[in-house]
């Protein structure tokens, strides 16, 4: 739960400061790299961290990304150019990389499907105190002290966090000759980072049909193919493609890109028009987007009720369509709608995600062993980095192509808010088509026996 603070904070805590930071340094046309850059470190070493997971253990994987964040707060704390601050949230990146998996990991192993729905509701609060906590800190610093605080604030979550598990968590591992895929993960991280630079530069640092845009997606894309090709020969893959041949696992992967774009797309935009639209300040501004991640929580800490009861394919449609709902009503918001409204907007959009995200999660954890599931588990967490990175690259590209450069107008900006708005709709309803078509062999690991099976941890 401590070290899933750490990543819960730092997904609300960033986005109200993002006005202030650009005020100060400049840069608002790359400021979506500041989400982007770190979602790209984060989904790129998810895969290769979930491998390590069940290799080595869980323990040393966790601590090794706790203080790699450490490192990272503490370089975006005292960055003085925009730059600067886009490459430090790639360390940032890294480390959250190996924090997200492994705690969800560690849970999968310590409790049954049946005694996670139970432990669900503890790690949903934290993400419930972070989604208030996160952007009303986020707020406070940026309009009272200072929005490098905003990083610095990791620093005692980083060490309490440490020593908690260096004190009091203990596993037997067999540990194995690492087979590390380095081709293969190198091929995916150019592959994605050329495809999102080209999202989020063309049009602004050149056309879309010049001869560099073309360059770059074109790379991009031979890249992933190569990526591909390489996955099928290596002896240890990076992203195993037995995983693509399960329907479970390719829908709710799929379900997690698109939690991941619907997240980052509202996280980096709806701060930024309330402040900038509706003329509110950062604090107020980071309520409107505390409501997103307080309501996934509430219905998350329910969730385990719902599926047990229904299934997980159930469950997700019920998610799934509160989503749809939420990301509709975002289309009637307009200059002169109020901060509430928008709230209120979010806050349905928050209690579907609940209800989708971490049961399809579970799913796909209960279909495989221990020394499967740290990788399956790092599959899905690195699908959800993958849409939001994507999300992030292609609504900034929208929002860059409707502002332009200059200074931000509001009535572009509220422009380019909607049609950033009907893309997470569009999002949304593909998200109801994967929920309809999760398998229903799904639940048959919600009616055995509630004993938990025997994993070499405690």
């Amino acid at each position: 739960m401590l070290s899933t603070a750490l990543i819960a904070i730092d997904a609300t805590i960033i986005a109200t400061a993002v006005p202030s930071i650009v005020k100060e340094i400049g840069g608002f046309t790359e400021f979506p790299w500041l989400f982007s850059i770190y979602l790209l470190a984060q989904a790129v070493s998810v895969p290769i961290y979930g491998k390590l997971n069940d290799l080595f253990g869980r323990k040393p994987v966790i601590l090794w990304g706790i203080g790699l964040f450490l490192l990272g707060s503490i370089l975006c704390g005292v960055a003085w150019s925009m730059g600067l601050l886009i490459a430090f949230r790639l360390v940032q990146g890294l480390g959250a990389g190996a924090i997200m998996p492994t705690t969800i990991t560690i849970v999968g192993d310590l409790y049954s499907v049946r005694e996670r729905a139970k432990v669900q509701g503890y790690v949903a609060s934290v993400w419930g105190i972070a989604s208030v906590a996160g952007p009303a800190l986020g707020g406070i610093f940026s309009e009272y002290v200072s929005w490098r605080w905003a990083f610095l604030i990791n620093i005692p979550f980083c060490l309490l966090a440490a020593g908690m598990l260096v004190r009091k968590f203990h596993e037997k591992v067999e540990r194995r000759r690492p087979a590390i895929d380095y081709r293969g993960a190198g091929l995916l991280a150019l592959g994605l980072a050329l495809v999102i630079l080209g999202a989020l530069e063309g049009g602004q640092a050149w056309a879309w049909n010049s001869p560099a845009s073309v360059a770059i997606l074109a790379g991009g894309v031979a890249a992933l193919v190569a990526f591909g090709f390489v996955e099928r020969t290596a002896a240890s893959p990076v992203l195993p493609l037995w995983i693509f041949r399960s329907r479970l696992l390719v829908s709710s992967g799929l379900i997690s890109v698109g939690v991941g774009a619907i997240l980052y797309g509202l996280s980096s935009y709806v701060p930024t028009y309330a402040q900038d639209v509706l003329g509110t300040g950062p604090l107020v501004a980071g309520f409107a987007l505390a409501t997103l991640t307080i309501g996934w929580p509430i219905t998350g800490s329910q969730a385990g009720k719902i599926y047990l009861r229904i299934g997980f394919r159930g469950c997700a449609l019920i998610g799934t369509t509160l989503a749809l709902a939420g990301s509709a009503l975002l289309l009637l918001l307009d200059g002169d709608s109020s901060v509430l409204t928008v709230a209120g907007i979010c806050l349905v959009i928050g209690l579907g995600m609940g209800l989708t995200a971490a049961p399809t999660l579970i799913a796909a954890q209960s279909s495989v062993g221990w020394a499967e599931r740290g990788v399956v588990t790092g599959n899905n967490i690195f699908l959800r980095s993958l849409g939001s990175a994507l999300g992030v690259a292609v609504f900034g590209a929208i929002a860059n192509a409707t502002v332009g450069t200059g200074a931000v107008d509001p009535v572009r900006l509220n422009t380019a808010v909607h049609r950033i708005f009907i893309g997470i709709v569009i999002v949304a309803a593909a998200l109801i088509v994967l929920a309809a078509v999760l398998p229903r062999s799904a639940d048959a690991s919600i009616s055995p026996s509630p004993n938990a099976q025997e994993v070499p941890a405690e």
